[in-house]
């Protein structure tokens, strides 16, 4: 299903777990430091012409070629398929518990001094419009790749979505746009002016190199000109760190997109432009405190390169597919579910995002929040729904009718709890 795909793409520290064994790259990249200071300093990388970068396709596709591990999880998607390997990955959590006397996470937050996780009208409207990416990064817990071409967003499943949009009468604040590398899905420009026509607050989370793919060369003025907020992965302000965990090439990519951004206005004071900055840790630690590590970026970024940016936003790495294939394979799974649990914030379990967010798959079925997605949890029929399977974007004429249900979750939300919390928009606490 190439066609699916836009046609401008190219085809082709709180307390931190013991190191994990030397071993593979795959290792290596699971083997980052959990403080600011040891995030190692900014290379001396020199200005590189835009034009000179190209498609990152071709040299993604030859480091998973390469990557022992990423065609172990390949082979074993296509003999077991999704639904066994996520059963698994949920039995070792729930393994990784049993000596904790853990109850069930909506019962441990409720004992812990959280409230119920009850859904609150819908705010924000998040959607995956395709797991193609021209990237294969060690903690993408989508696992999008190159090799993700048949599951992208049809133009019926966006149709409805912007119908979903207008029945919510000025409910629905933000569009949240993901992937994959969203900018290649045919979907997505139509999606954004569809939004912004109606008054609606885009974001496009972005993995920076897109801006370098084939077609995409006016993509920072079309964003600029719809006032899209941009949300960029920056993993790390040095070379060598972004590199391991996202693959060879992207920081010098990343930091000439962030400057292209800039001169249209991006990150600029005044310009109302907004570009904030994610970062995820790169092994088994939670993120240090976001103001704190904010500061580091924007002094190393700024003094280094010249780079303007509105925030940083810190995420917690979710136990969750190629994170918690790393986990079990390092033998971590056990440690770091402690460590989550041994951090819970029932602060942080109030400000979830799946409170009041909705969360829409390519194919138009809806989950409380792209965890769950990425995991097939989605929202359970309730009485008065009809049919059967998971609720999709076409089962209901109104998100209002979602208030007041009760939350899908699992062993895997305890990610989103512990320390200052964590969700897409930042810390929760």
């Amino acid at each position: 299903m190439m066609h699916a795909i836009a046609s401008t793409r190219a085809v082709g520290a709180p307390r931190r777990v013991r190191e994990p064994r030397a071993g593979s790259d795959r290792a290596r990249r699971f083997n980052r430091r959990a403080t600011i200071a040891r995030c190692a300093p900014p290379s001396s990388t020199a200005d590189v012409p835009s034009e000179r970068f190209g498609s990152l396709v071709k040299e993604t596709l030859r480091e998973m070629e390469t990557d022992e591990e990423f065609q172990t999880a390949r082979r074993r998607l296509k003999e077991e398929g999704q639904a066994a390997l996520t059963k698994e990955e949920r039995a070792r959590r729930r393994r990784a518990l049993d000596g904790l006397d853990v109850p069930h996470f909506d019962e441990f937050i409720v004992q812990n001094g959280a409230d119920p996780l009850v859904r609150k009208p819908t705010t924000i409207l998040q959607v995956n419009i395709g797991l193609y990416c021209n990237q294969a990064c060690s903690h993408c817990h989508v696992e999008s790749s190159p090799l993700r071409t048949s599951e992208v967003m049809s133009k019926e499943v966006a149709d409805r979505i912007v119908e979903l949009i207008d029945a919510a009468d000025g409910s629905i604040g933000t569009l949240d746009i993901t992937g994959g590398a969203p900018e290649l899905m045919e979907q997505f420009r139509p999606l954004v002016i569809a939004a912004r026509a109606r008054g609606v607050d885009v974001i496009d989370r972005c993995n920076l190199t897109v801006l370098y793919e084939p077609g995409q060369e006016d993509l920072p003025q079309f964003l600029a000109e719809n006032g899209v907020q941009v949300v960029a992965s920056l993993p790390c302000y040095s070379e060598s760190n972004t590199d391991a965990q996202r693959g060879r090439g992207v920081f010098q990519r990343s930091i000439q997109a962030l400057k292209d951004l800039n001169s249209v206005g991006y990150g600029v004071e005044g310009t109302g432009l907004t570009l904030d900055l994610m970062y995820n840790p790169g092994g088994a630690f939670l993120p240090p405190a976001q103001a704190n590590l904010e500061a580091a970026y924007r002094s190393e970024l700024g003094d280094t390169y010249g780079i303007d940016f509105t925030r940083l936003i810190t995420l917690t790495n979710m136990p969750i597919k190629r994170f918690a294939d790393e986990l079990h394979k390092t033998s971590k799974t056990e440690e770091y579910m402690k460590l989550l649990i041994e951090n819970f914030n029932p602060a942080a379990a109030n400000g979830v995002m799946c409170r009041d967010l909705v969360s829409v798959s390519w194919d138009g079925k809806m989950y409380d929040c792209d965890f769950n997605q990425q995991l097939d949890l989605p929202m359970p029929r309730e009485k008065g729904d009809g049919g059967d399977g998971p609720l999709t974007v076409f089962d209901v004429d109104a998100l209002s009718r979602l208030t007041g249900r009760r939350l899908a979750v699992d062993n895997h939300c305890f990610g989103c709890t512990a320390g200052a919390g964590s969700s897409c928009s930042g810390a929760t606490a």
